[in-house]
C-alpha cells in the first residue's frame, strides 16, 4: 500500500519533472482563490485551505508558479473517515514536495510521516507555471480539473476520469481489510499535458462543485467581467463565479450539468448537485520580482 507522502511525490513528479531550465524569467500568474463547502457558510475557510471536504494551495517556486485542488470523497464519512484530512494533507504533501516549504509544527509533521492513521480518498489537480518557457504543466486525476480561457475561448482543458457515473479516478489509503474492496488509482493514471500559454490567459481550476453546477458558458460570461489583471479584480470575479454556482446548485428546477449527465446515464434526475466548491482564478502575467 502507497503511503499518502509516496503519492504527493509520485504528483508532484510527474508534473514537474519537465519543468525547463532556459534562461528567461518573464511570465507568472496572479491567482485567487473563492470557495465554500456545502455544509458551511459561503467564503469561510476551514484549517488550512480548504472548503468543505475540498483542499487547494497557491504557492511560488524559485522557477515556477504552482497551485492545485483536491476534493475528498465524501463517501468516507459513512465509516467515520473525515473526507477533508486525506484531501486536506495531500495538499500538503504538495507543497512541500514543489516548494519545499518548512514546518515546525508537530501536527503537520506527523500528517505528512503518516504518524497519524490516515484513511480516505481525493481527486486531484495541479497546474504548474513554468515561467521560463512560459509553458503551463498540468496531472488531473478524477473529476476535478481545470480550463484555460483565451480571447473569450476555452483554449486548453482537462478531460474528467470517471470509472463509471458520479465515481471518479482518486487515490486512495485504505485499512488493510477493505484493500483491493476500495477504488484507488495511481498517480501515473493522471491525465497530464504541457502546453505554452500567453499574456493575458485565463486559468480556472476547480473542484467538481464548479463544473457540475456552471456549464462552459456560463463561466464564460463571468469571466467576461474580468477586465484587468489586479489581484482584487481576479478575487471579484473569483467569488461571482463561485456564488454562482452556489445558487444553482440549490435550484431543483435547474438543468445542471452533473443532471444531464446523469439523464445521459438513464437516470432521472433534475437540479443543481449540493457540494464544496473551491475556485482558484488565475491570469498569465508579466513577472515582476
Amino acid at each position: 500500500m502507497f503511503s499518502l507522502l509516496s503519492y504527493g511525490r509520485l504528483v508532484a513528479r510527474a508534473v514537474l519533472g519537465g519543468l525547463s531550465q532556459t534562461d528567461s524569467r518573464d511570465y507568472s500568474l496572479i491567482t485567487a482563490s473563492c470557495g465554500f463547502g456545502k455544509d458551511f457558510r459561503k467564503g469561510i475557510l476551514k484549517k488550512g485551505m480548504c472548503y468543505g471536504d475540498d483542499a487547494c494551495f497557491i504557492a511560488r517556486h524559485r522557477s515556477a508558479d504552482v497551485l492545485g485542488v483536491a476534493d475528498g470523497v465524501g463517501g468516507w464519512r459513512d465509516y467515520g473517515v473525515d473526507p477533508s484530512q486525506f484531501s486536506g494533507t495531500l495538499i500538503l504533501i504538495l507543497v512541500k514536495e514543489q516548494v519545499h516549504l518548512s514546518s515546525s509544527s508537530p501536527v503537520c509533521f506527523e500528517l505528512l510521516q503518516n504518524k497519524v492513521p490516515l484513511l480516505g480518498s481525493s481527486t486531484a489537480c495541479i497546474v504548474v507555471l513554468d515561467r521560463r518557457s512560459h509553458q503551463l504543466h498540468t496531472a488531473n486525476l478524477g473529476d476535478s480539473g481545470f480550463l484555460v480561457v483565451r480571447e473569450g475561448e476555452v483554449v486548453h482543458r482537462s478531460d474528467e476520469q470517471q470509472h463509471y457515473f458520479n465515481t471518479p479516478f482518486q487515490l486512495s489509503i485504505a485499512p488493510p481489510e477493505a484493500e483491493g474492496a476500495v477504488l484507488s488509482d495511481s498517480p501515473e493514471a493522471a491525465d497530464s499535458s504541457s502546453f505554452d500559454v500567453q499574456l493575458g490567459d485565463i486559468i480556472l481550476t476547480a473542484t467538481d462543485g464548479l463544473f457540475d453546477n456552471m456549464p462552459d458558458y456560463m463561466i464564460l460570461q463571468e469571466l467576461k467581467k474580468l477586465k484587468n489583471t489586479n489581484y482584487e479584480s481576479i478575487q471579484q470575479t473569483a467569488r461571482s463565479i463561485a456564488e454562482q454556482a452556489h445558487e444553482l446548485a440549490y435550484d431543483p428546477n435547474y438543468m445542471s450539468p452533473f443532471a444531464q449527465f446523469a439523464c445521459d446515464n438513464g437516470l432521472n434526475v433534475r437540479g443543481g448537485k449540493p457540494d464544496d466548491i473551491t475556485v482558484l482564478l488565475s491570469i498569465v502575467a508579466e513577472y515582476t520580482d
